[in-house]
């Protein structure tokens, strides 16, 4: 795909303007997806090398494709709200991406650390998301018992040398997942990661299109 065709764009937000980058695939029924970035008062932003491995993942599997900068971060509007308001961005992010894509066949959510959990979040409140990608979930700060229970089958993604989040955190956690009917919530390790993949990256790629190509095909 041309990078060209990547738009940079201001939506209408809560808190103000968002700043967001935009795909649009050509094809009218294309599935859409929104992708969120980690933790604003740790440096995150929609740049981040990970929230861009995502974007460019769902980009090649024929996706129109939006990642957002929360309030307070680059030259979106507002300030950091403790997830709340960051939960009310990626609503409108998600309302203007349908918009934009009326006919979309399916819709994911995605992030990365801290934009895991309002993915989740997210996920919740909003029925027609089909699927979900979360990558360096951490259970062990934020507490993820709101997925009672979790409405959509997805993938979470963690590396086994995460520093920052103990195995037994992402193990209970999948435990307490796998028990859900009607569901499937894959849990993938990846081998030598820590929570930023670093030197890594190529790997989580690897999985995360291996996991849109299974679940978008069957729609």
């Amino acid at each position: 795909m041309n990078k060209k065709k990547i738009g940079e764009l201001f939506i209408p937000g809560p808190a103000g303007r968002i700043e967001t980058k935009f795909f649009k695939n050509n094809k009218k029924t294309a599935p859409i997806a929104l992708v969120l970035h980690p933790h604003p008062q740790y440096g995150g932003t929609m740049n981040n090398k990970i929230v861009f491995e995502i974007f460019q993942t769902f980009l090649k599997n024929g996706f129109s494709v939006c990642r957002i900068n929360f309030r307070g971060v680059g030259r979106s509007d507002g300030k950091f709200d403790n997830g709340q308001g960051e939960l009310s961005d990626a609503a409108a992010a998600l309302d203007w991406i349908e918009r934009e894509n009326i006919d979309h066949s399916q819709c994911w959510i995605s992030g990365f650390s801290f934009g895991s959990l309002i993915a989740m979040q997210l996920l919740m409140r909003r029925p027609e998301i089909n699927r979900f990608i979360a990558i360096s979930p951490q259970p062990n700060v934020y507490d993820f018992s709101f997925l009672s229970p979790c409405p959509a089958s997805g993938l979470m993604v963690y590396g086994k040398n995460d520093e920052l989040v103990p195995l037994d955190n992402i193990n209970s956690l999948n435990k307490r997942l796998s028990t859900q009917a009607g569901i499937k919530i894959e849990f993938q390790e990846i081998e030598g990661a820590n929570h930023f993949f670093s030197n890594k990256r190529k790997e989580l790629s690897f999985v995360l299109d291996k996991y849109i190509k299974k679940e978008s095909a069957l729609y």
